[in-house]
């Protein structure tokens, strides 16, 4: 019966002394008996199973019992209704008063479909999701097994298998680039992991054919700036701008490498070499240039020879007879001369004074050459010695090639203008340990082994 049950009747029970179970069974029975016609006579409807057994739990408790009913169901809503409502009719158990109230009519077949519910939600959730997998999963699921087996370690570092014998090599950012050029099939990558080049793939340049496939960003353009710098770069390739190669499809691959750029070619018609600098003609401050006058123009000397040169026959021979009358000049102008050695020798010795005093006055103190470089707001860059005595003095757009052409590396760079990342990467590659700049750019890496402060940091620091 209870199998087939759709609904359970729900009773308390109350009565005014002790009775036990079988009373309240019989009370059910005799006080319902002929109440509600044959149709529902409660001992009929038994014995057709269309009622389950009568349930009851009672306990006794002070000289009164208290207890439920239960009464499990197979007749439809009305029909379980009104044999519930029946049992409220029942006001004697045993000798004793008692009162019956129907708390409930439970529909078993919605709480069974309560549980259906929830336990298919905990099938759909648990089972499905796992097992369920479409043709794009199944065919990444197993190239990434391949790619997994394929990718090896070079000196510890992200490579394809063929990266120890192969005659060429390429060089990528990082694993997930290496990996992906393994999908298309190009085993003889190398990840560098990062902006810092390792030795042992700057050691491996030097021996094979390299070709540069870098992201197309800062970082890539920074890898690619220091591998040229400790190693040899023979072409060079980039993702489209904003794309990592990692991203690249296998037609994109394929093509940018067929297109690779000769790092030679890559810098033509760019701004010219440290070396190339070198062998330029250095301009020379107005005022310090030999033969330049107060304005800037040639002085009268230079003038004349410059004349002499490009004139004909006839304005020779018109400027040897003014050469002429100039003698007789030059002859008084020479008394004037020996008076003039005598203030000379007297304004050297002034002079002398003077540089004695300077020297004196010269920065001793990293900070104090911040106050004359930066704070004095001279637009130049000073290179200093670990005693911090000044190597060279530059304007601050010929920072970079300072600190790398100079002889000595420098200590300390100080900077009365913006830090960028080119002039530090070119400070660490020289050793330099301290750098104080009036300002910073957003750095994609700082190297651990400079110490890099503005001049609002020093300033916060004393």
């Amino acid at each position: 019966m209870d199998d087939t049950a759709k609904y359970l009747i729900h009773a308390s029970i109350a009565a005014d002394g002790v009775v036990e179970r079988s009373d309240v069974v019989g009370a059910v029975f005799g006080q319902t008996e002929g109440l509600l016609g044959d149709e529902l006579d409660l001992r009929d409807l038994q014995q057709s199973s269309k009622v389950g057994r009568i349930d009851v739990q009672i306990d006794s408790e002070n000289g009164q019992s208290f207890g439920r009913i239960t009464i499990a169901s197979s007749l439809d809503k009305v029909e379980t209704a009104i044999l519930a409502a029946s049992l409220e009719t029942i006001d004697r158990v045993g000798p004793c008063q008692a009162s019956v109230e129907v708390t409930d009519i439970e529909d078993v077949r919605e709480a069974k479909r309560r549980q259906v519910i929830d336990r298919a939600k905990e099938l759909l959730a648990g089972s499905f999701d796992e097992s369920v997998m479409d043709s794009s999963k199944i065919l990444e699921e197993v190239r990434e097994s391949v790619r997994i087996e394929d990718i090896t370690e070079y000196h510890g570092l992200p490579a394809g298998p063929r990266v120890a014998d192969s005659d060429a090599i390429i060089v990528v950012e990082g694993r997930a680039d290496v990996l992906t050029l393994l999908q298309y099939g190009i085993k003889n990558a190398v990840g560098v992991e990062g902006t810092n080049v390792p030795e042992p793939v700057a050691k491996l340049t030097e021996e094979r054919t390299v070709t540069a496939f870098l992201d197309g960003d800062r970082g890539g353009e920074l890898i690619l700036r220091e591998l040229a710098q400790v190693g040899d770069v023979d072409y060079v390739v980039f993702a489209p701008e904003g794309r990592s190669v990692e991203d690249l499809a296998r037609h994109e691959v394929m093509s940018a490498l067929r297109d690779k750029t000769p790092y030679g070619d890559l810098f033509e018609g760019d701004e010219p070499t440290v070396a190339e600098r070198s062998n330029e003609t250095v301009a020379v401050p107005v005022g310090e240039a030999a033969g330049a006058d107060a304005g800037g123009g040639l002085s009268a000397d230079a003038e004349r020879t410059a004349a002499a040169t490009e004139g004909t026959d006839a304005d020779t021979a018109v400027a040897a007879a003014d050469d002429a009358d100039a003698e007789t000049d030059d002859a008084d102008a020479e008394t004037d001369d020996a008076d003039a050695e005598t203030d000379d020798a007297d304004a050297e010795t002034d002079d002398a004074n003077t540089d004695d005093s300077d020297t004196d006055d010269a920065p001793s103190t990293l900070r104090e050459h911040v106050r004359a470089v930066v704070d004095a707001e001279t637009g130049s860059a000073r290179l200093l010695d670990a005693d911090f005595e000044a190597i060279a003095t530059v304007p601050t757009d010929e920072a970079f090639d300072a600190v790398s052409g100079a002889e000595t590396a420098p200590y300390a760079l100080v900077l009365d203008g913006e830090l960028t990342q080119r002039v530090l990467d070119v400070a660490a590659q020289r050793g330099v340990e301290q750098v104080v700049a009036r300002s910073a750019a957003e750095m994609v890496k700082t190297p651990v082994d400079v110490r890099v402060r503005t001049v609002d940091q020093l300033a916060v620091a004393d």
